[in-house]
């Protein structure tokens, strides 16, 4: 399955989602920066309000692109099992990758969220969005941050990754859409047709336009 951009993605995971669709109490997060873009079609789709949570990969020393493993920006880290073994990395070793990535996550919650924080997630259902995943770290981070918040229920909803991650995956979860779990699978951006980086502008918009169209939506009728 190959999807033309990430929007189209995020409009295809409406459909086995309206189960959620303007269910109170419930809310879409979605990993900046990619997934802001899918997560905003979700949320037009759904008729729920959209916010991001920030995660950072961990890269392997010798190999920034190698997601070891993530931080959320609660300050949860995941670190990928086998990788932990095959570079044998001191908790010193940790705290370096951590701290070089801590700045960037305050830098983004300032620029995306301004002065808002991280709303409360508590009792909530939360639809965590990604537009794939590879190693699965950035997402598993997410979900080990977010359990730790107490929400009611955690979902997540992936366009495509492989099949051993999903599966590990839909095991941290209470329920997870996926639309393709290609084998074989070499890397999320080979199932889109375009696959642009998204820009800190575009997800500020993103945020945006999903606010005023649920706005627009709360509001009465015209008589």
């Amino acid at each position: 399955m190959t999807f033309e951009n990430r929007e189209e993605a995020g409009r295809l995971l409406v459909e086995p989602l309206l189960h959620y669709r303007d269910r109170q109490a419930t809310l879409i997060l979605a990993l900046p920066r990619g997934g802001v873009a899918v997560g905003y079609q979700l949320s037009l789709g759904l008729h729920l309000p959209l916010d991001v949570f920030i995660v950072r990969k961990l890269g392997a020393p010798d190999n920034p692109e190698y997601a070891m493993g993530a931080i959320g920006e609660t300050g949860t880290v995941y670190l990928n099992p086998e990788a932990k073994a095959a570079y044998r990395l001191s908790p010193s070793d940790i705290k370096q990758l951590v701290q070089a990535q801590q700045e960037e996550i305050v830098r983004r919650q300032v620029l995306y969220r301004q002065t808002r924080r991280l709303p409360v997630l508590t009792g909530r259902t939360v639809i965590l969005v990604d537009d794939g995943i590879a190693t699965g770290s950035t997402f598993l981070a997410s979900v080990q941050s977010i359990r730790s918040l107490n929400p009611h229920r955690l979902i997540g909803a992936i366009p495509v990754g492989p099949r051993e991650t999903i599966r590990e995956a839909r095991a941290q979860v209470d329920e997870l859409v996926v639309l393709a779990t290609p084998d074989p699978f070499w890397a999320v951006g080979n199932h889109y047709i375009d696959f642009a980086q998204v820009s800190d502008r575009e997800v500020v918009e993103y945020l945006s336009q999903s606010n005023e169209a649920l706005r627009e939506r709360a509001q009465p009728s015209p008589a």
